[in-house]
């Protein structure tokens, strides 16, 4: 493999069609495409500056860099990433890519990020500010997420979540076989018309949850007091410890929990309206 170190390089492709090549302590000045069609490319401890510099590469680790603002959309078209220890306060990064396993990475603008990906595997993620991060990937494992983003994780499909806080509104949109295990999920609309949503050990905040959900199931989660209206026009299953603080026309399935607040179910319940609501200790069902 060649070694490239201790250099600067700038302007339209300089790196263009490299392959088995390391990067150490080199920076990309301003330019576009320093590192296209490219493959088997390390880069340890370095900068990127200029626009899109990983494009159509094939195998290649990134390693305790940093992408200044200006290394906009920077990795687009490629395959089989390994990124550590990387801060990147670029927009609009990783995009139609494949094969992305991503540790201790910190996205300062999370704009838009994650587009049409597939196998993605990430641990200790923080996405911060920006919109729609994963919008339309699929086949994703995160163990350990903070995120403030807006409008998270829409139009994701088959998708494992461990020890995340998401922070934000209308996340999990339009989802299909989505599962959340022992996470923080703060904000409004949460899940809104997903397919096989579950939810485990988990904590929800915010206006109006989980409504027209097809097959959501709830095991052992809690619910803020402001979660009003929940599970509109959805079939569920779930079991809630302690109390959740409004339920209005479930369509169907059963749900458990400690104590309800508002309960509205009213001539716009939608068929086959035969949802239960069930206390913990009496068993009661109150559409009995």
């Amino acid at each position: 493999m060649k070694l490239i170190k201790d250099a600067e390089f700038g302007g339209e492709r300089p790196l263009f069609e490299s392959h088995d090549l390391r990067l150490e302590n080199v920076v990309i000045r301003a330019g576009e495409s320093a590192i296209k069609e490219c493959s088997n490319i390390e880069a340890f401890e370095c900068r990127f500056e200029g626009n899109y510099p990983f494009w159509h590469v094939h195998g290649f680790k990134i390693d305790r860099c940093y992408f200044d603002v200006g290394g906009r959309s920077a990795l687009w078209y490629c395959d089989h990433l390994k990124m550590t220890d990387t801060i990147i306060d670029a927009p609009k990064m990783f995009r139609e890519m494949s094969e992305i396993d991503i540790e201790n990475v910190t996205m300062n603008d999370a704009d838009e990020v994650f587009w049409r990906c597939n196998g993605i595997r990430a641990k200790n993620l923080k996405l911060h500010g920006g919109t729609y991060p994963f919008m339309f990937s699929h086949d994703i494992y995160v163990d350990g997420l903070e995120s403030d983003s807006k409008y998270v994780f829409q139009y994701v499909k088959n998708v494992e979540i461990h020890n995340a806080k998401i922070t934000t509104k209308d996340a999990f949109w339009e989802v299909e076989n989505v599962t959340i295990y022992d996470s923080e999920l703060n904000g409004e609309y949460l899940g809104w018309h997903s397919h096989n949503l579950r939810l485990v050990n988990c904590h929800i905040t915010g206006e109006q949850p989980l409504c027209y959900a097809h097959d959501l199931v709830l095991e052992n989660c809690t619910f803020g007091p402001d979660c009003d209206r929940a599970f509109e026009y959805s079939s569920v299953q779930a079991t809630i410890k302690g109390a959740i603080g409004g339920v209005k026309n479930p369509r169907t399935g059963c749900i458990t929990a400690e104590s309800y607040g508002e309960i509205i179910l009213d001539e716009n319940i939608k068929e086959p309206a035969d949802c239960e609501l069930r206390l913990w200790n009496e068993k009661t069902c109150f559409t009995d």
